[in-house]
């Protein structure tokens, strides 16, 4: 009796289980946007999804840009459809993981019968993933795009900081000129 009543609850935390929570692609070291495109089919249902990338070098500039969800029918909508990004410190989802990005909501903010998000931030080098969750409905999925740029250098800046300085010296100097 005790060994059925075992399995029972068993089986109902199997089944109260997201229908996937898995790592589902990994996205290279420093991924541009080729690389960095990911996408995945839910269908109805619970979902959590990962996609591991690494980040090698002095600090890049990570864009999660254009993450969406398009559906033909208000039944392929993604409810609480939302991602955030992560520092893996130990193993993926095991609680002592850093969230760096998130979590963001997806809005209605990519027309009719669209949900999406993005966000950015300047990370560190190390080992990440971007997580994406929600409940699907209907045929619903979701893709987007990762891309990773360099940090511009302090001499950069101050190259760009200079030329403005000129310009704005040399728009003075016309004024000047003209009231003379």
């Amino acid at each position: 009796m005790f060994k059925r009543l075992l399995l029972t609850a068993a089986a109902v935390l199997a089944l109260s289980a997201p229908s996937h929570a898995a790592v589902i692609a990994d996205l290279g070291v420093n991924p541009t946007s080729g690389q960095g495109a990911f996408n995945n089919t839910v269908g109805g249902g619970a979902f959590d999804d990962q996609y591991t990338f690494q980040l090698f070098g002095a600090p890049q500039f990570l864009t999660i840009a254009s993450a969406t969800n398009v559906f033909p029918r208000a039944t392929d909508f993604i409810t609480d459809f939302s991602a955030s990004v992560f520092l893996q410190v130990g193993a993926i989802g095991g609680g002592d993981d850093v969230e760096v990005i998130g979590p963001v909501p997806a809005t209605a903010n990519c027309g009719d019968n669209c949900q999406g998000f993005g966000g950015s931030a300047v990370l560190n080098a190390g080992n990440y993933y971007l997580d994406i969750s929600g409940i699907g409905g209907g045929t619903s999925g979701y893709g987007g795009d990762l891309a990773v740029a360099a940090v511009p250098e302090a001499s950069t800046w101050a190259m760009m900081l200079a030329g403005f300085a000129g310009v704005g010296f040399m728009a003075y100097r016309r004024r000047r000129t003209a009231a003379a």
